[in-house]
């Protein structure tokens, strides 16, 4: 049987791929390693969002139940039920993705792929039987991993990355987290809401290195706050495994020496994932090239998502594959590569951007005006007992379009889309201003740093 489309990795960007050329009227086949979702639904986004809303909640009833009139004798938590539930989240909608395919008749086929030809696909299940799928045109969404420290092997129980961080079965007394990026600083905020004594060390100046410098600092300062040890600006200078523990040696403003942990978390970044057989031609880094149609230095192969480097989040890679497909079955449809994206972080306080940070704009020489208001001047959030965090508007001086946004604060990661939606169809400080926001809700935020960036802001 001859494939319209095979696509290679079964995660945001695969599955994706694979149901939208089905919806197309195509012959697709979906070749998934692990399970359907990949690293993203399995392994990634989905569990640890119900593992931080379970930190989240458990740190509300311990830290902040009197502040609502509540009062626990002995409260207690279950570690083994807590990883259970983001498990059973993420099979239920894995299961979810294999009912998608059925239902848009996308061939779903379990094994490890390889490009084998002009058009082929060589499949290994897991107990090593082989097949050859054949195809007019084949897709690669094999993503990427997590990086080790090259000194410090993953070993799954004492040095460990973010997927077996997800299902330790016990609980550590304490973790060292190596990278305070976005999972690093999940996982920080996920482990010290149940008492396992973190510290965070980062290289560059703040945690959340990419986000706008103000939005890091007031994330460092409320996980100081929250009792995990912050070290910024810190090198790592030598790592021993000891078995029981792992020894780190750290250099920087806040510590000097050797520093001790039952267990390690490295969280410095991803590797690319390639297919087996051939391969097209690479970046320095290892990602797959490809050009304004997705197509790689293979013809009839194409690639998409993570594989391709960096952005890294599932949202570009499924827009990416609607746009790669597209591009393919669709008469006249020219492919959009990603330009604006949101940028999200589930610690709490919760961290939102798109666009340019102030930083950037500075370097780029881009005259601005900044319109900025502190949740705390929002009623809503007063309501809900999280004053926390600020939202920060970039706006250009000369025209008042959008440049960029930065939100800290409860609910960040929904209120971003807003301004995505804003920055994509070049809206102004006017549009945003005029723009009536519902009373009282946290998009508020919006309303008022804009009117901050005129210099007449209402409620603060």
């Amino acid at each position: 049987m001859a494939y319209d489309l095979i696509v290679i990795g079964g995660g945001p960007a695969g599955y994706v791929a694979a149901i939208r050329a089905a919806q197309l009227g195509k012959k697709v086949a979906c070749v998934e390693a692990d399970r359907a979702g990949g690293t993203c639904l399995n392994w990634g986004c989905i569990p640890t969002k119900a593992l931080l809303k379970n930190a989240e909640l458990y740190q509300t009833l311990t830290k902040k139940a009197s502040e609502f009139g509540l009062k626990f004798d002995n409260l207690t938590y279950d570690w083994s039920a807590v990883i259970g539930r983001s498990r059973k989240v993420s099979d239920k909608l894995a299961g979810g993705i294999e009912f998608l395919f059925k239902k848009n008749k996308v061939d779903y086929v379990r094994g490890f792929g390889s490009i084998e030809g002009q058009g082929k696909v060589g499949v290994t299940a897991a107990d090593g039987t082989k097949s050859v799928l054949e195809g007019t045109n084949i897709m690669i969404a094999t993503g990427a991993k997590s990086r080790p420290l090259p000194p410090l092997p993953f070993n799954g129980t004492s040095v460990i990355g973010s997927k077996e961080a997800m299902v330790l079965a016990k609980q550590p007394e304490s973790m060292i987290i190596i990278g305070a990026g976005a999972i690093g600083a999940e996982f920080a905020y996920v482990y010290n809401a149940f008492g396992t004594k973190v510290t965070l060390v980062e290289m560059l100046p703040t945690i959340l290195p990419v986000e706008d410098t103000e939005v890091g600092e007031t994330v460092e300062k409320s996980f100081i706050k929250q009792g995990i040890r912050c070290l910024t600006n810190t090198k790592i200078t030598a790592t021993a495994d000891k078995g029981t523990h792992v020894e780190v040696t750290v250099d920087g403003p806040k510590e000097k020496g050797t520093l001790s942990a039952e267990v390690v978390l490295v969280a410095i970044g991803v590797l690319p994932v390639l297919p087996g057989g051939q391969q097209p031609a690479l970046t320095d880094r290892g990602w797959i090239q490809v050009g304004d149609r997705y197509e790689t230095s293979i013809p009839g192969v194409y690639a998409i998502g993570d594989i391709t480097g960096p952005p890294l989040l599932a949202h570009t890679a499924s827009f990416e594959a609607i746009q790669a497909v597209d591009g393919l079955f669709v008469d006249g449809h020219k492919p959009r590569k990603v330009t604006n994206f949101p940028g999200c972080t589930y610690c709490h306080p919760q961290v939102a951007s798109v666009g340019k940070t102030e930083r950037a704009l500075k370097e780029e020489g881009i005259e601005y005006v900044v319109g900025k208001i502190p949740f705390v001047a929002i009623g809503k959030a007063i309501a809900a007992g999280e004053p926390d965090g600020f939202a920060k508007l970039l706006y250009g001086k000369k025209h008042g379009e959008l440049l960029g946004a930065h939100i800290v604060g409860d609910n960040a990661t929904e209120l971003i889309a807003e301004m995505g939606l804003a920055l994509d169809q070049e809206l102004t400080i006017d549009d945003i201003h005029t723009t009536i926001h519902a009373h009282p809700t946290m998009s508020e935020v919006i309303h008022e740093a804009t009117l901050a960036a005129e210099g007449h802001a209402i409620h603060f």
